[in-house]
């Protein structure tokens, strides 16, 4: 094996390292949060900072190797202590981890640095960093599961995510690409693309203004606003059913072949832009205004959830944007839309009722 095989390799190694480390870091310190304090993990970061400034010399005496080995023995004496908890146990294992962790990140950046030249540190520091943050999804995804089967607001807040990642997908990429395939648009096609992107943001703007800082005063209803959303999009989708091709999304180096039902209309077009981002601007509005109410014990897993349902059915609706006709992904968009409205609409009902529990 060549020299720089092997280096990549042992980059790749220290990588999962990391990852397997920190993906039962994260879910212990997620439950630690919001089961016992935030005091510990105050401590074990209290301890890291103070423990940085002796961790080179204990590095350059025993090695990286040894040292990330003697670090990697210290995080699992903290994992173990979940399996029979107590608050003196917590103290001590939060020292002791702070120390393992000035240990290990130190040792990490040596290794890495040794591992690498001038032409290939950004490769590699890439590399290990993306195998590293894949440990905030799983830690993060199996805190979601175990907090997910505890309340039924999760299960229909799921679907509401959904629909968002969906959108994502359209009104970001698919959308634009549409504009840009459709021949009667001639030249200009290709330009209407930004323009398409910039109207949709203005539709983000107004939105986010009328129904974050105009209405803050609750006149409306959530749900109001949501169902808003869903009749703008809805009406978004039958004006670009009429006016787009419907095999605009699936070609690439030519121009569409098909007829739409009207003569396709830049001012229409760009008139379905504005309508996507401000029936977008309905949902994460109201979305990020639920979550904050439902789970403000919760946030920050809450908001990462979101984060990544919604990720990854943009990811889904980004891989079949490109081989399934305009017809057919505008009806999953409808069908997922009035959907996602009525998961929400359950949703608010749902915290409306415990809200009203809790009061008396």
């Amino acid at each position: 094996m060549r020299m720089a095989d092997v280096r990549t390799y042992n980059v790749v190694i220290l990588g999962i390292g990391f990852l397997l480390i920190f993906t039962a870091f994260t879910t212990c310190g997620n439950i630690e949060v919001s089961c016992v304090s935030f005091s510990f993990l105050g401590i074990i970061y209290g301890v890291f900072s103070f423990c940085n400034v002796l961790a080179p010399t204990i590095v350059a005496i025993i090695g990286p190797q040894f040292t990330m080995f003697l670090s990697g023995v210290l995080y699992s004496g903290y994992i173990a202590v979940f399996i029979i908890p107590s608050t003196w146990s917590f103290y001590l294992t939060s020292v002791i981890i702070g120390i393992g962790a000035a240990l290990l990140w130190t040792a990490q950046g040596h290794f890495l640095v040794e591992n690498s030249d001038a032409s290939t540190i950004n490769r590699n520091t890439g590399l290990f960093w993306a195998l590293l943050q894949c440990s905030m999804l799983f830690g993060n995804l199996y805190v979601y599961f175990d907090w997910k089967g505890k309340t039924e607001i999760s299960v229909c807040f799921d679907c509401c995510c959904l629909i968002v990642g969906l959108e994502l997908s359209f009104y970001s990429g698919v959308y634009g690409t549409c504009i840009g395939a459709t021949t009667h648009f001639g030249d200009a096609a290709k330009g209407l693309i930004g323009i398409s992107g910039i109207v949709v943001g203005v539709g983000e703007i107004v939105g986010g203004g009328l129904f974050g800082l105009v209405l803050k005063n609750n006149r409306f209803r959530r749900t109001s606003v949501v169902f808003l959303g869903m009749v703008v999009h809805f009406v978004a989708f039958y004006l670009i059913f009429l006016n787009i091709p419907d095999d605009a999304p699936v070609v690439f180096q030519t121009s569409s072949q098909h007829k739409p039902y009207l003569l396709p209309s830049v001012s229409i077009a760009l008139l379905c832009s504005f309508l996507l981002g401000l029936g977008d601007s309905c949902f994460n509005t109201q979305l990020y205004s639920i979550l904050g109410r439902a789970f403000a014990e919760q946030s920050a897993p809450a908001f990462a959830i979101f984060k990544f349902i919604q990720s990854i059915f943009a990811a889904v609706a980004f891989f079949y944007s490109g081989y399934i006709l305009l017809t057919w992904q505008l009806l999953v968009m409808v069908v997922m839309g009035f959907t996602g409205t009525l998961c929400f609409f359950m949703v608010e009902r749902m915290q409306n009722m415990s809200a009203d529990t809790q009061d008396y």
